[in-house]
């Protein structure tokens, strides 16, 4: 697929370049070529072939309105995809840039578009976490970074094939000249899209949905319907969440409902009797994933030898020291699985020990 210089502005479509064919760059940007506008993806070199070959699969048959029982196919002519960004921005120029990688990748990803900082497009970035989007504004300016999330739970199969495990939608903050823009492109396109006034609260709020279980899971080497069926575990996953809760208040942050996804609800759990919140939360817990489990186990379990714990736990951390907010759970958490991902200590130090590391837990608040 050629790329002109002047079909976005000519049809309205939107001229976008993709960082990755992961899970939710394929889902957006595939969603996007499907609705007619101009995607290119910048992936690996070996990568790259296997698309341009096989092209890509999206199973979004769980949406109605597109109306279909069978899953989406992308041959080549759909879409461009190259192994580096030189290459990319030569079919621009773009309107945006979709940026949903890893939040331990972005360091390296701004490291290779520094050098094209005066080419790029605005980004819209759906990473997880809060230090992304100022990050980026870091290299390309703040002018040129939208402020987005995303809360459809998407499973990836391989590269450029991802199924659509629940549909939720994308936030996009209010305040860029794009934003409106697109989320008009993306709500035609499926994508349920919602435009927020307050992008510090938008994603602290999407950040909080992902904190749960989610390093216990890791740690202990458990699904999350056992955490949360662990009475003392469910304890500290609630005294987690206050924690940041109480961040998001020492920064004057709101916590404010996602797509599909009541955070509101949520916080107002974490005030209820122990018994009486856990269905609720147990729901949201599992839920949330879609089949999966969660990250920072697939992550950890993968031999990554990352994790976004520090991005995530690490951040609330961090905002609570500035805030003179204390975060012991979540620094523990955060500390511990660090040091698993490391190989500081054994996989096996914690893992179906939940007495261990609850001993370790309550250990380190008496300390604090």
């Amino acid at each position: 697929m050629a790329i002109s210089e002047s079909a976005g502005s000519i049809n309205g479509k939107l001229q976008a370049l993709t960082f990755g064919a992961g899970a939710i760059g394929t889902y957006i940007g595939g969603s996007l070529a499907l609705a007619g506008h101009q995607v290119v993806f910048v992936e690996q070199p070996r990568v790259v072939e296997e698309l341009r070959q096989r092209g890509m699969r999206l199973d979004l048959t769980l949406d109605a309105r597109r109306k279909t029982k069978d899953a989406h196919r992308l041959d080549s002519s759909a879409f461009v995809v190259v192994a580096s960004l030189e290459e990319a921005l030569r079919y621009g120029p773009f309107d945006l840039a979709l940026f949903a990688l890893k939040s331990f990748d972005t360091a390296a990803a701004l490291e290779g578009i520094k050098p094209f900082a005066d080419k790029m497009p605005p980004i819209l970035c759906l990473s997880n976490g809060v230090a992304n989007e100022p990050a980026i504004a870091e290299v390309l300016g703040a002018d040129r970074v939208l402020y987005g999330t995303v809360t459809s739970a998407v499973g990836r199969r391989g590269a450029g094939d991802i199924v659509l495990e629940k549909l939720r939608g994308v936030g996009i903050a209010r305040g860029h000249a794009l934003s409106e823009k697109l989320n008009d492109a993306f709500n035609k396109a499926f994508l349920n899209s919602r435009l927020y006034d307050d992008a510090a609260s938008m994603k602290w709020s999407k950040m909080l949905t992902n904190l749960i279980a989610n390093p216990a899971s890791a740690i202990l080497d458990m699904t999350a319907a056992q955490v949360f069926a662990h009475k003392d575990l469910y304890r500290i996953e609630i005294e987690m969440l206050k924690e940041c809760l109480a961040v998001m208040q020492a920064q004057g942050l709101q916590v404010v409902d996602l797509p599909g996804t009541p955070v509101r609800a949520l916080a107002w759990a974490t005030k209820l009797p122990l018994w009486l919140s856990k269905p609720f939360l147990a729901r949201a817990a599992g839920a949330g994933r879609g089949a999966k489990m969660p990250s920072f186990h697939i992550d950890l379990y993968a031999g990554r030898g990352k994790s976004e714990v520090d991005y995530l736990h690490g951040e609330v951390v961090r905002a609570g020291r500035q805030y003179n907010v204390p975060t012991p759970v979540n620094q523990l958490l955060t500390e511990t699985l660090m040091a698993l991902t490391r190989g500081e200590i054994p996989l096996e130090e914690f893992a179906h020990k939940p007495e261990k590391l609850l001993s370790k837990v309550e250990g380190y608040k008496s300390n604090v």
